[in-house]
């Protein structure tokens, strides 16, 4: 088996995966898709594994990570030093891929990006993902960089707190008098589990995660609205659709204009996150590490260290 790794075969790999297709990474390489394919399977053949799985859109195997994972460290590298050396290069920025999840997104992320100087040339790949499951874009080296929940380091990547991010459980003054006993003096737990409830999508649990802690039982009720992006989320809450566990940051404001009022004090949701992004030596990706930190201190409570 032959073990080198050509550049051109491992590039042609990497635009697979991020075009999604064959013919997409063949109009991206301005080849023709014959020679992605063949470029493809050669590489399998030196490696001897089977590199991608040809679905749509094609995602890299265990052994295809990996190589991706090489594939946008090199690609980082070189452009790095073109830059020292004082080549022009392509002219194309770099592009730095990162996943975050909706609330972060929602908030205090983009704000940390804006602050990243204009001079380093980046542009910036957001994928939207639950913090819960943002590492394992990292493994897939899908992404270069993550917030997420986890201060378990992937393998290859560094990790830092940036701070908790905590969640109340609110809703509108209209809907906690109809449904969740403000106006009979009936606690909350004893009508929270049938009370209708807004979710993020059909994973986010932390409604019912406040819903087991409060009143036992299953979780929340059956009988919820699945609102897909951090701001419907808080106006679906605040419009009277139904409970919800907001972020501090967006619930504030609401609460002091009177829009929104807490189900039950002292029972809010504290989701730690972290920074974690690969271990390599580029300074664009440790300027957008130090913007990001910076913005999270700004924003969130302080979170565990360790």
């Amino acid at each position: 088996m032959m073990t080198d790794l050509p550049l051109d075969q491992v590039r042609t790999l990497l635009a697979v995966v991020d075009e999604g297709t064959f013919d997409a990474a063949a109009s991206a390489l301005h080849v023709t898709p014959s020679a992605v394919s063949q470029r493809v399977k050669s590489l399998e053949q030196r490696t001897g594994r089977v590199l991608l799985t040809r679905t749509k859109p094609v995602r890299p195997t265990e052994s295809g990570e990996i190589v991706v994972r090489f594939a946008r460290r090199l690609a980082l590298l070189e452009r790095d030093a073109h830059a020292e050396l004082g080549m022009s290069g392509s002219g194309e920025p770099t592009r730095l891929s990162i996943a975050v999840n909706a609330d972060s997104l929602a908030t205090w992320f983009l704000p940390a990006l804006a602050r990243v100087p204009d001079g380093l040339g980046l542009c910036f790949e957001l994928r939207r993902e639950d913090e819960d499951h943002t590492a394992s874009l990292l493994r897939e080296g899908t992404v270069m960089a993550a917030v997420t929940s986890s201060p378990d380091p992937v393998a290859g990547c560094s990790v830092r707190t940036l701070g908790i991010m905590r969640y109340l459980p609110v809703a509108s003054p209209g809907f906690a008098e109809q449904w969740l006993g403000t106006r009979t003096g009936t606690p909350p737990r004893e009508l929270i589990g049938s009370a209708p409830v807004v979710a993020f999508d059909r994973d986010d649990d932390i409604q019912d995660d406040f819903v087991r802690a409060l009143a036992g039982g299953p979780g929340a009720s059956t009988l919820r609205h699945f609102v897909p992006t951090s701001e419907g989320f808080v106006d679906a809450v605040a419009a009277g659709m139904g409970w919800g566990m907001v972020p501090e940051v967006q619930a504030g404001p609401l609460l002091r204009a009177e829009r929104l009022v807490r189900i039950a004090t002292g029972r809010d949701i504290d989701v730690p996150l972290f920074w974690q992004q690969w271990k390599l030596d580029f300074p664009a990706l440790g300027a957008v590490a130090e913007a990001v930190a910076a913005s999270a201190a700004r924003t969130l409570r302080p979170g565990p260290a360790f």
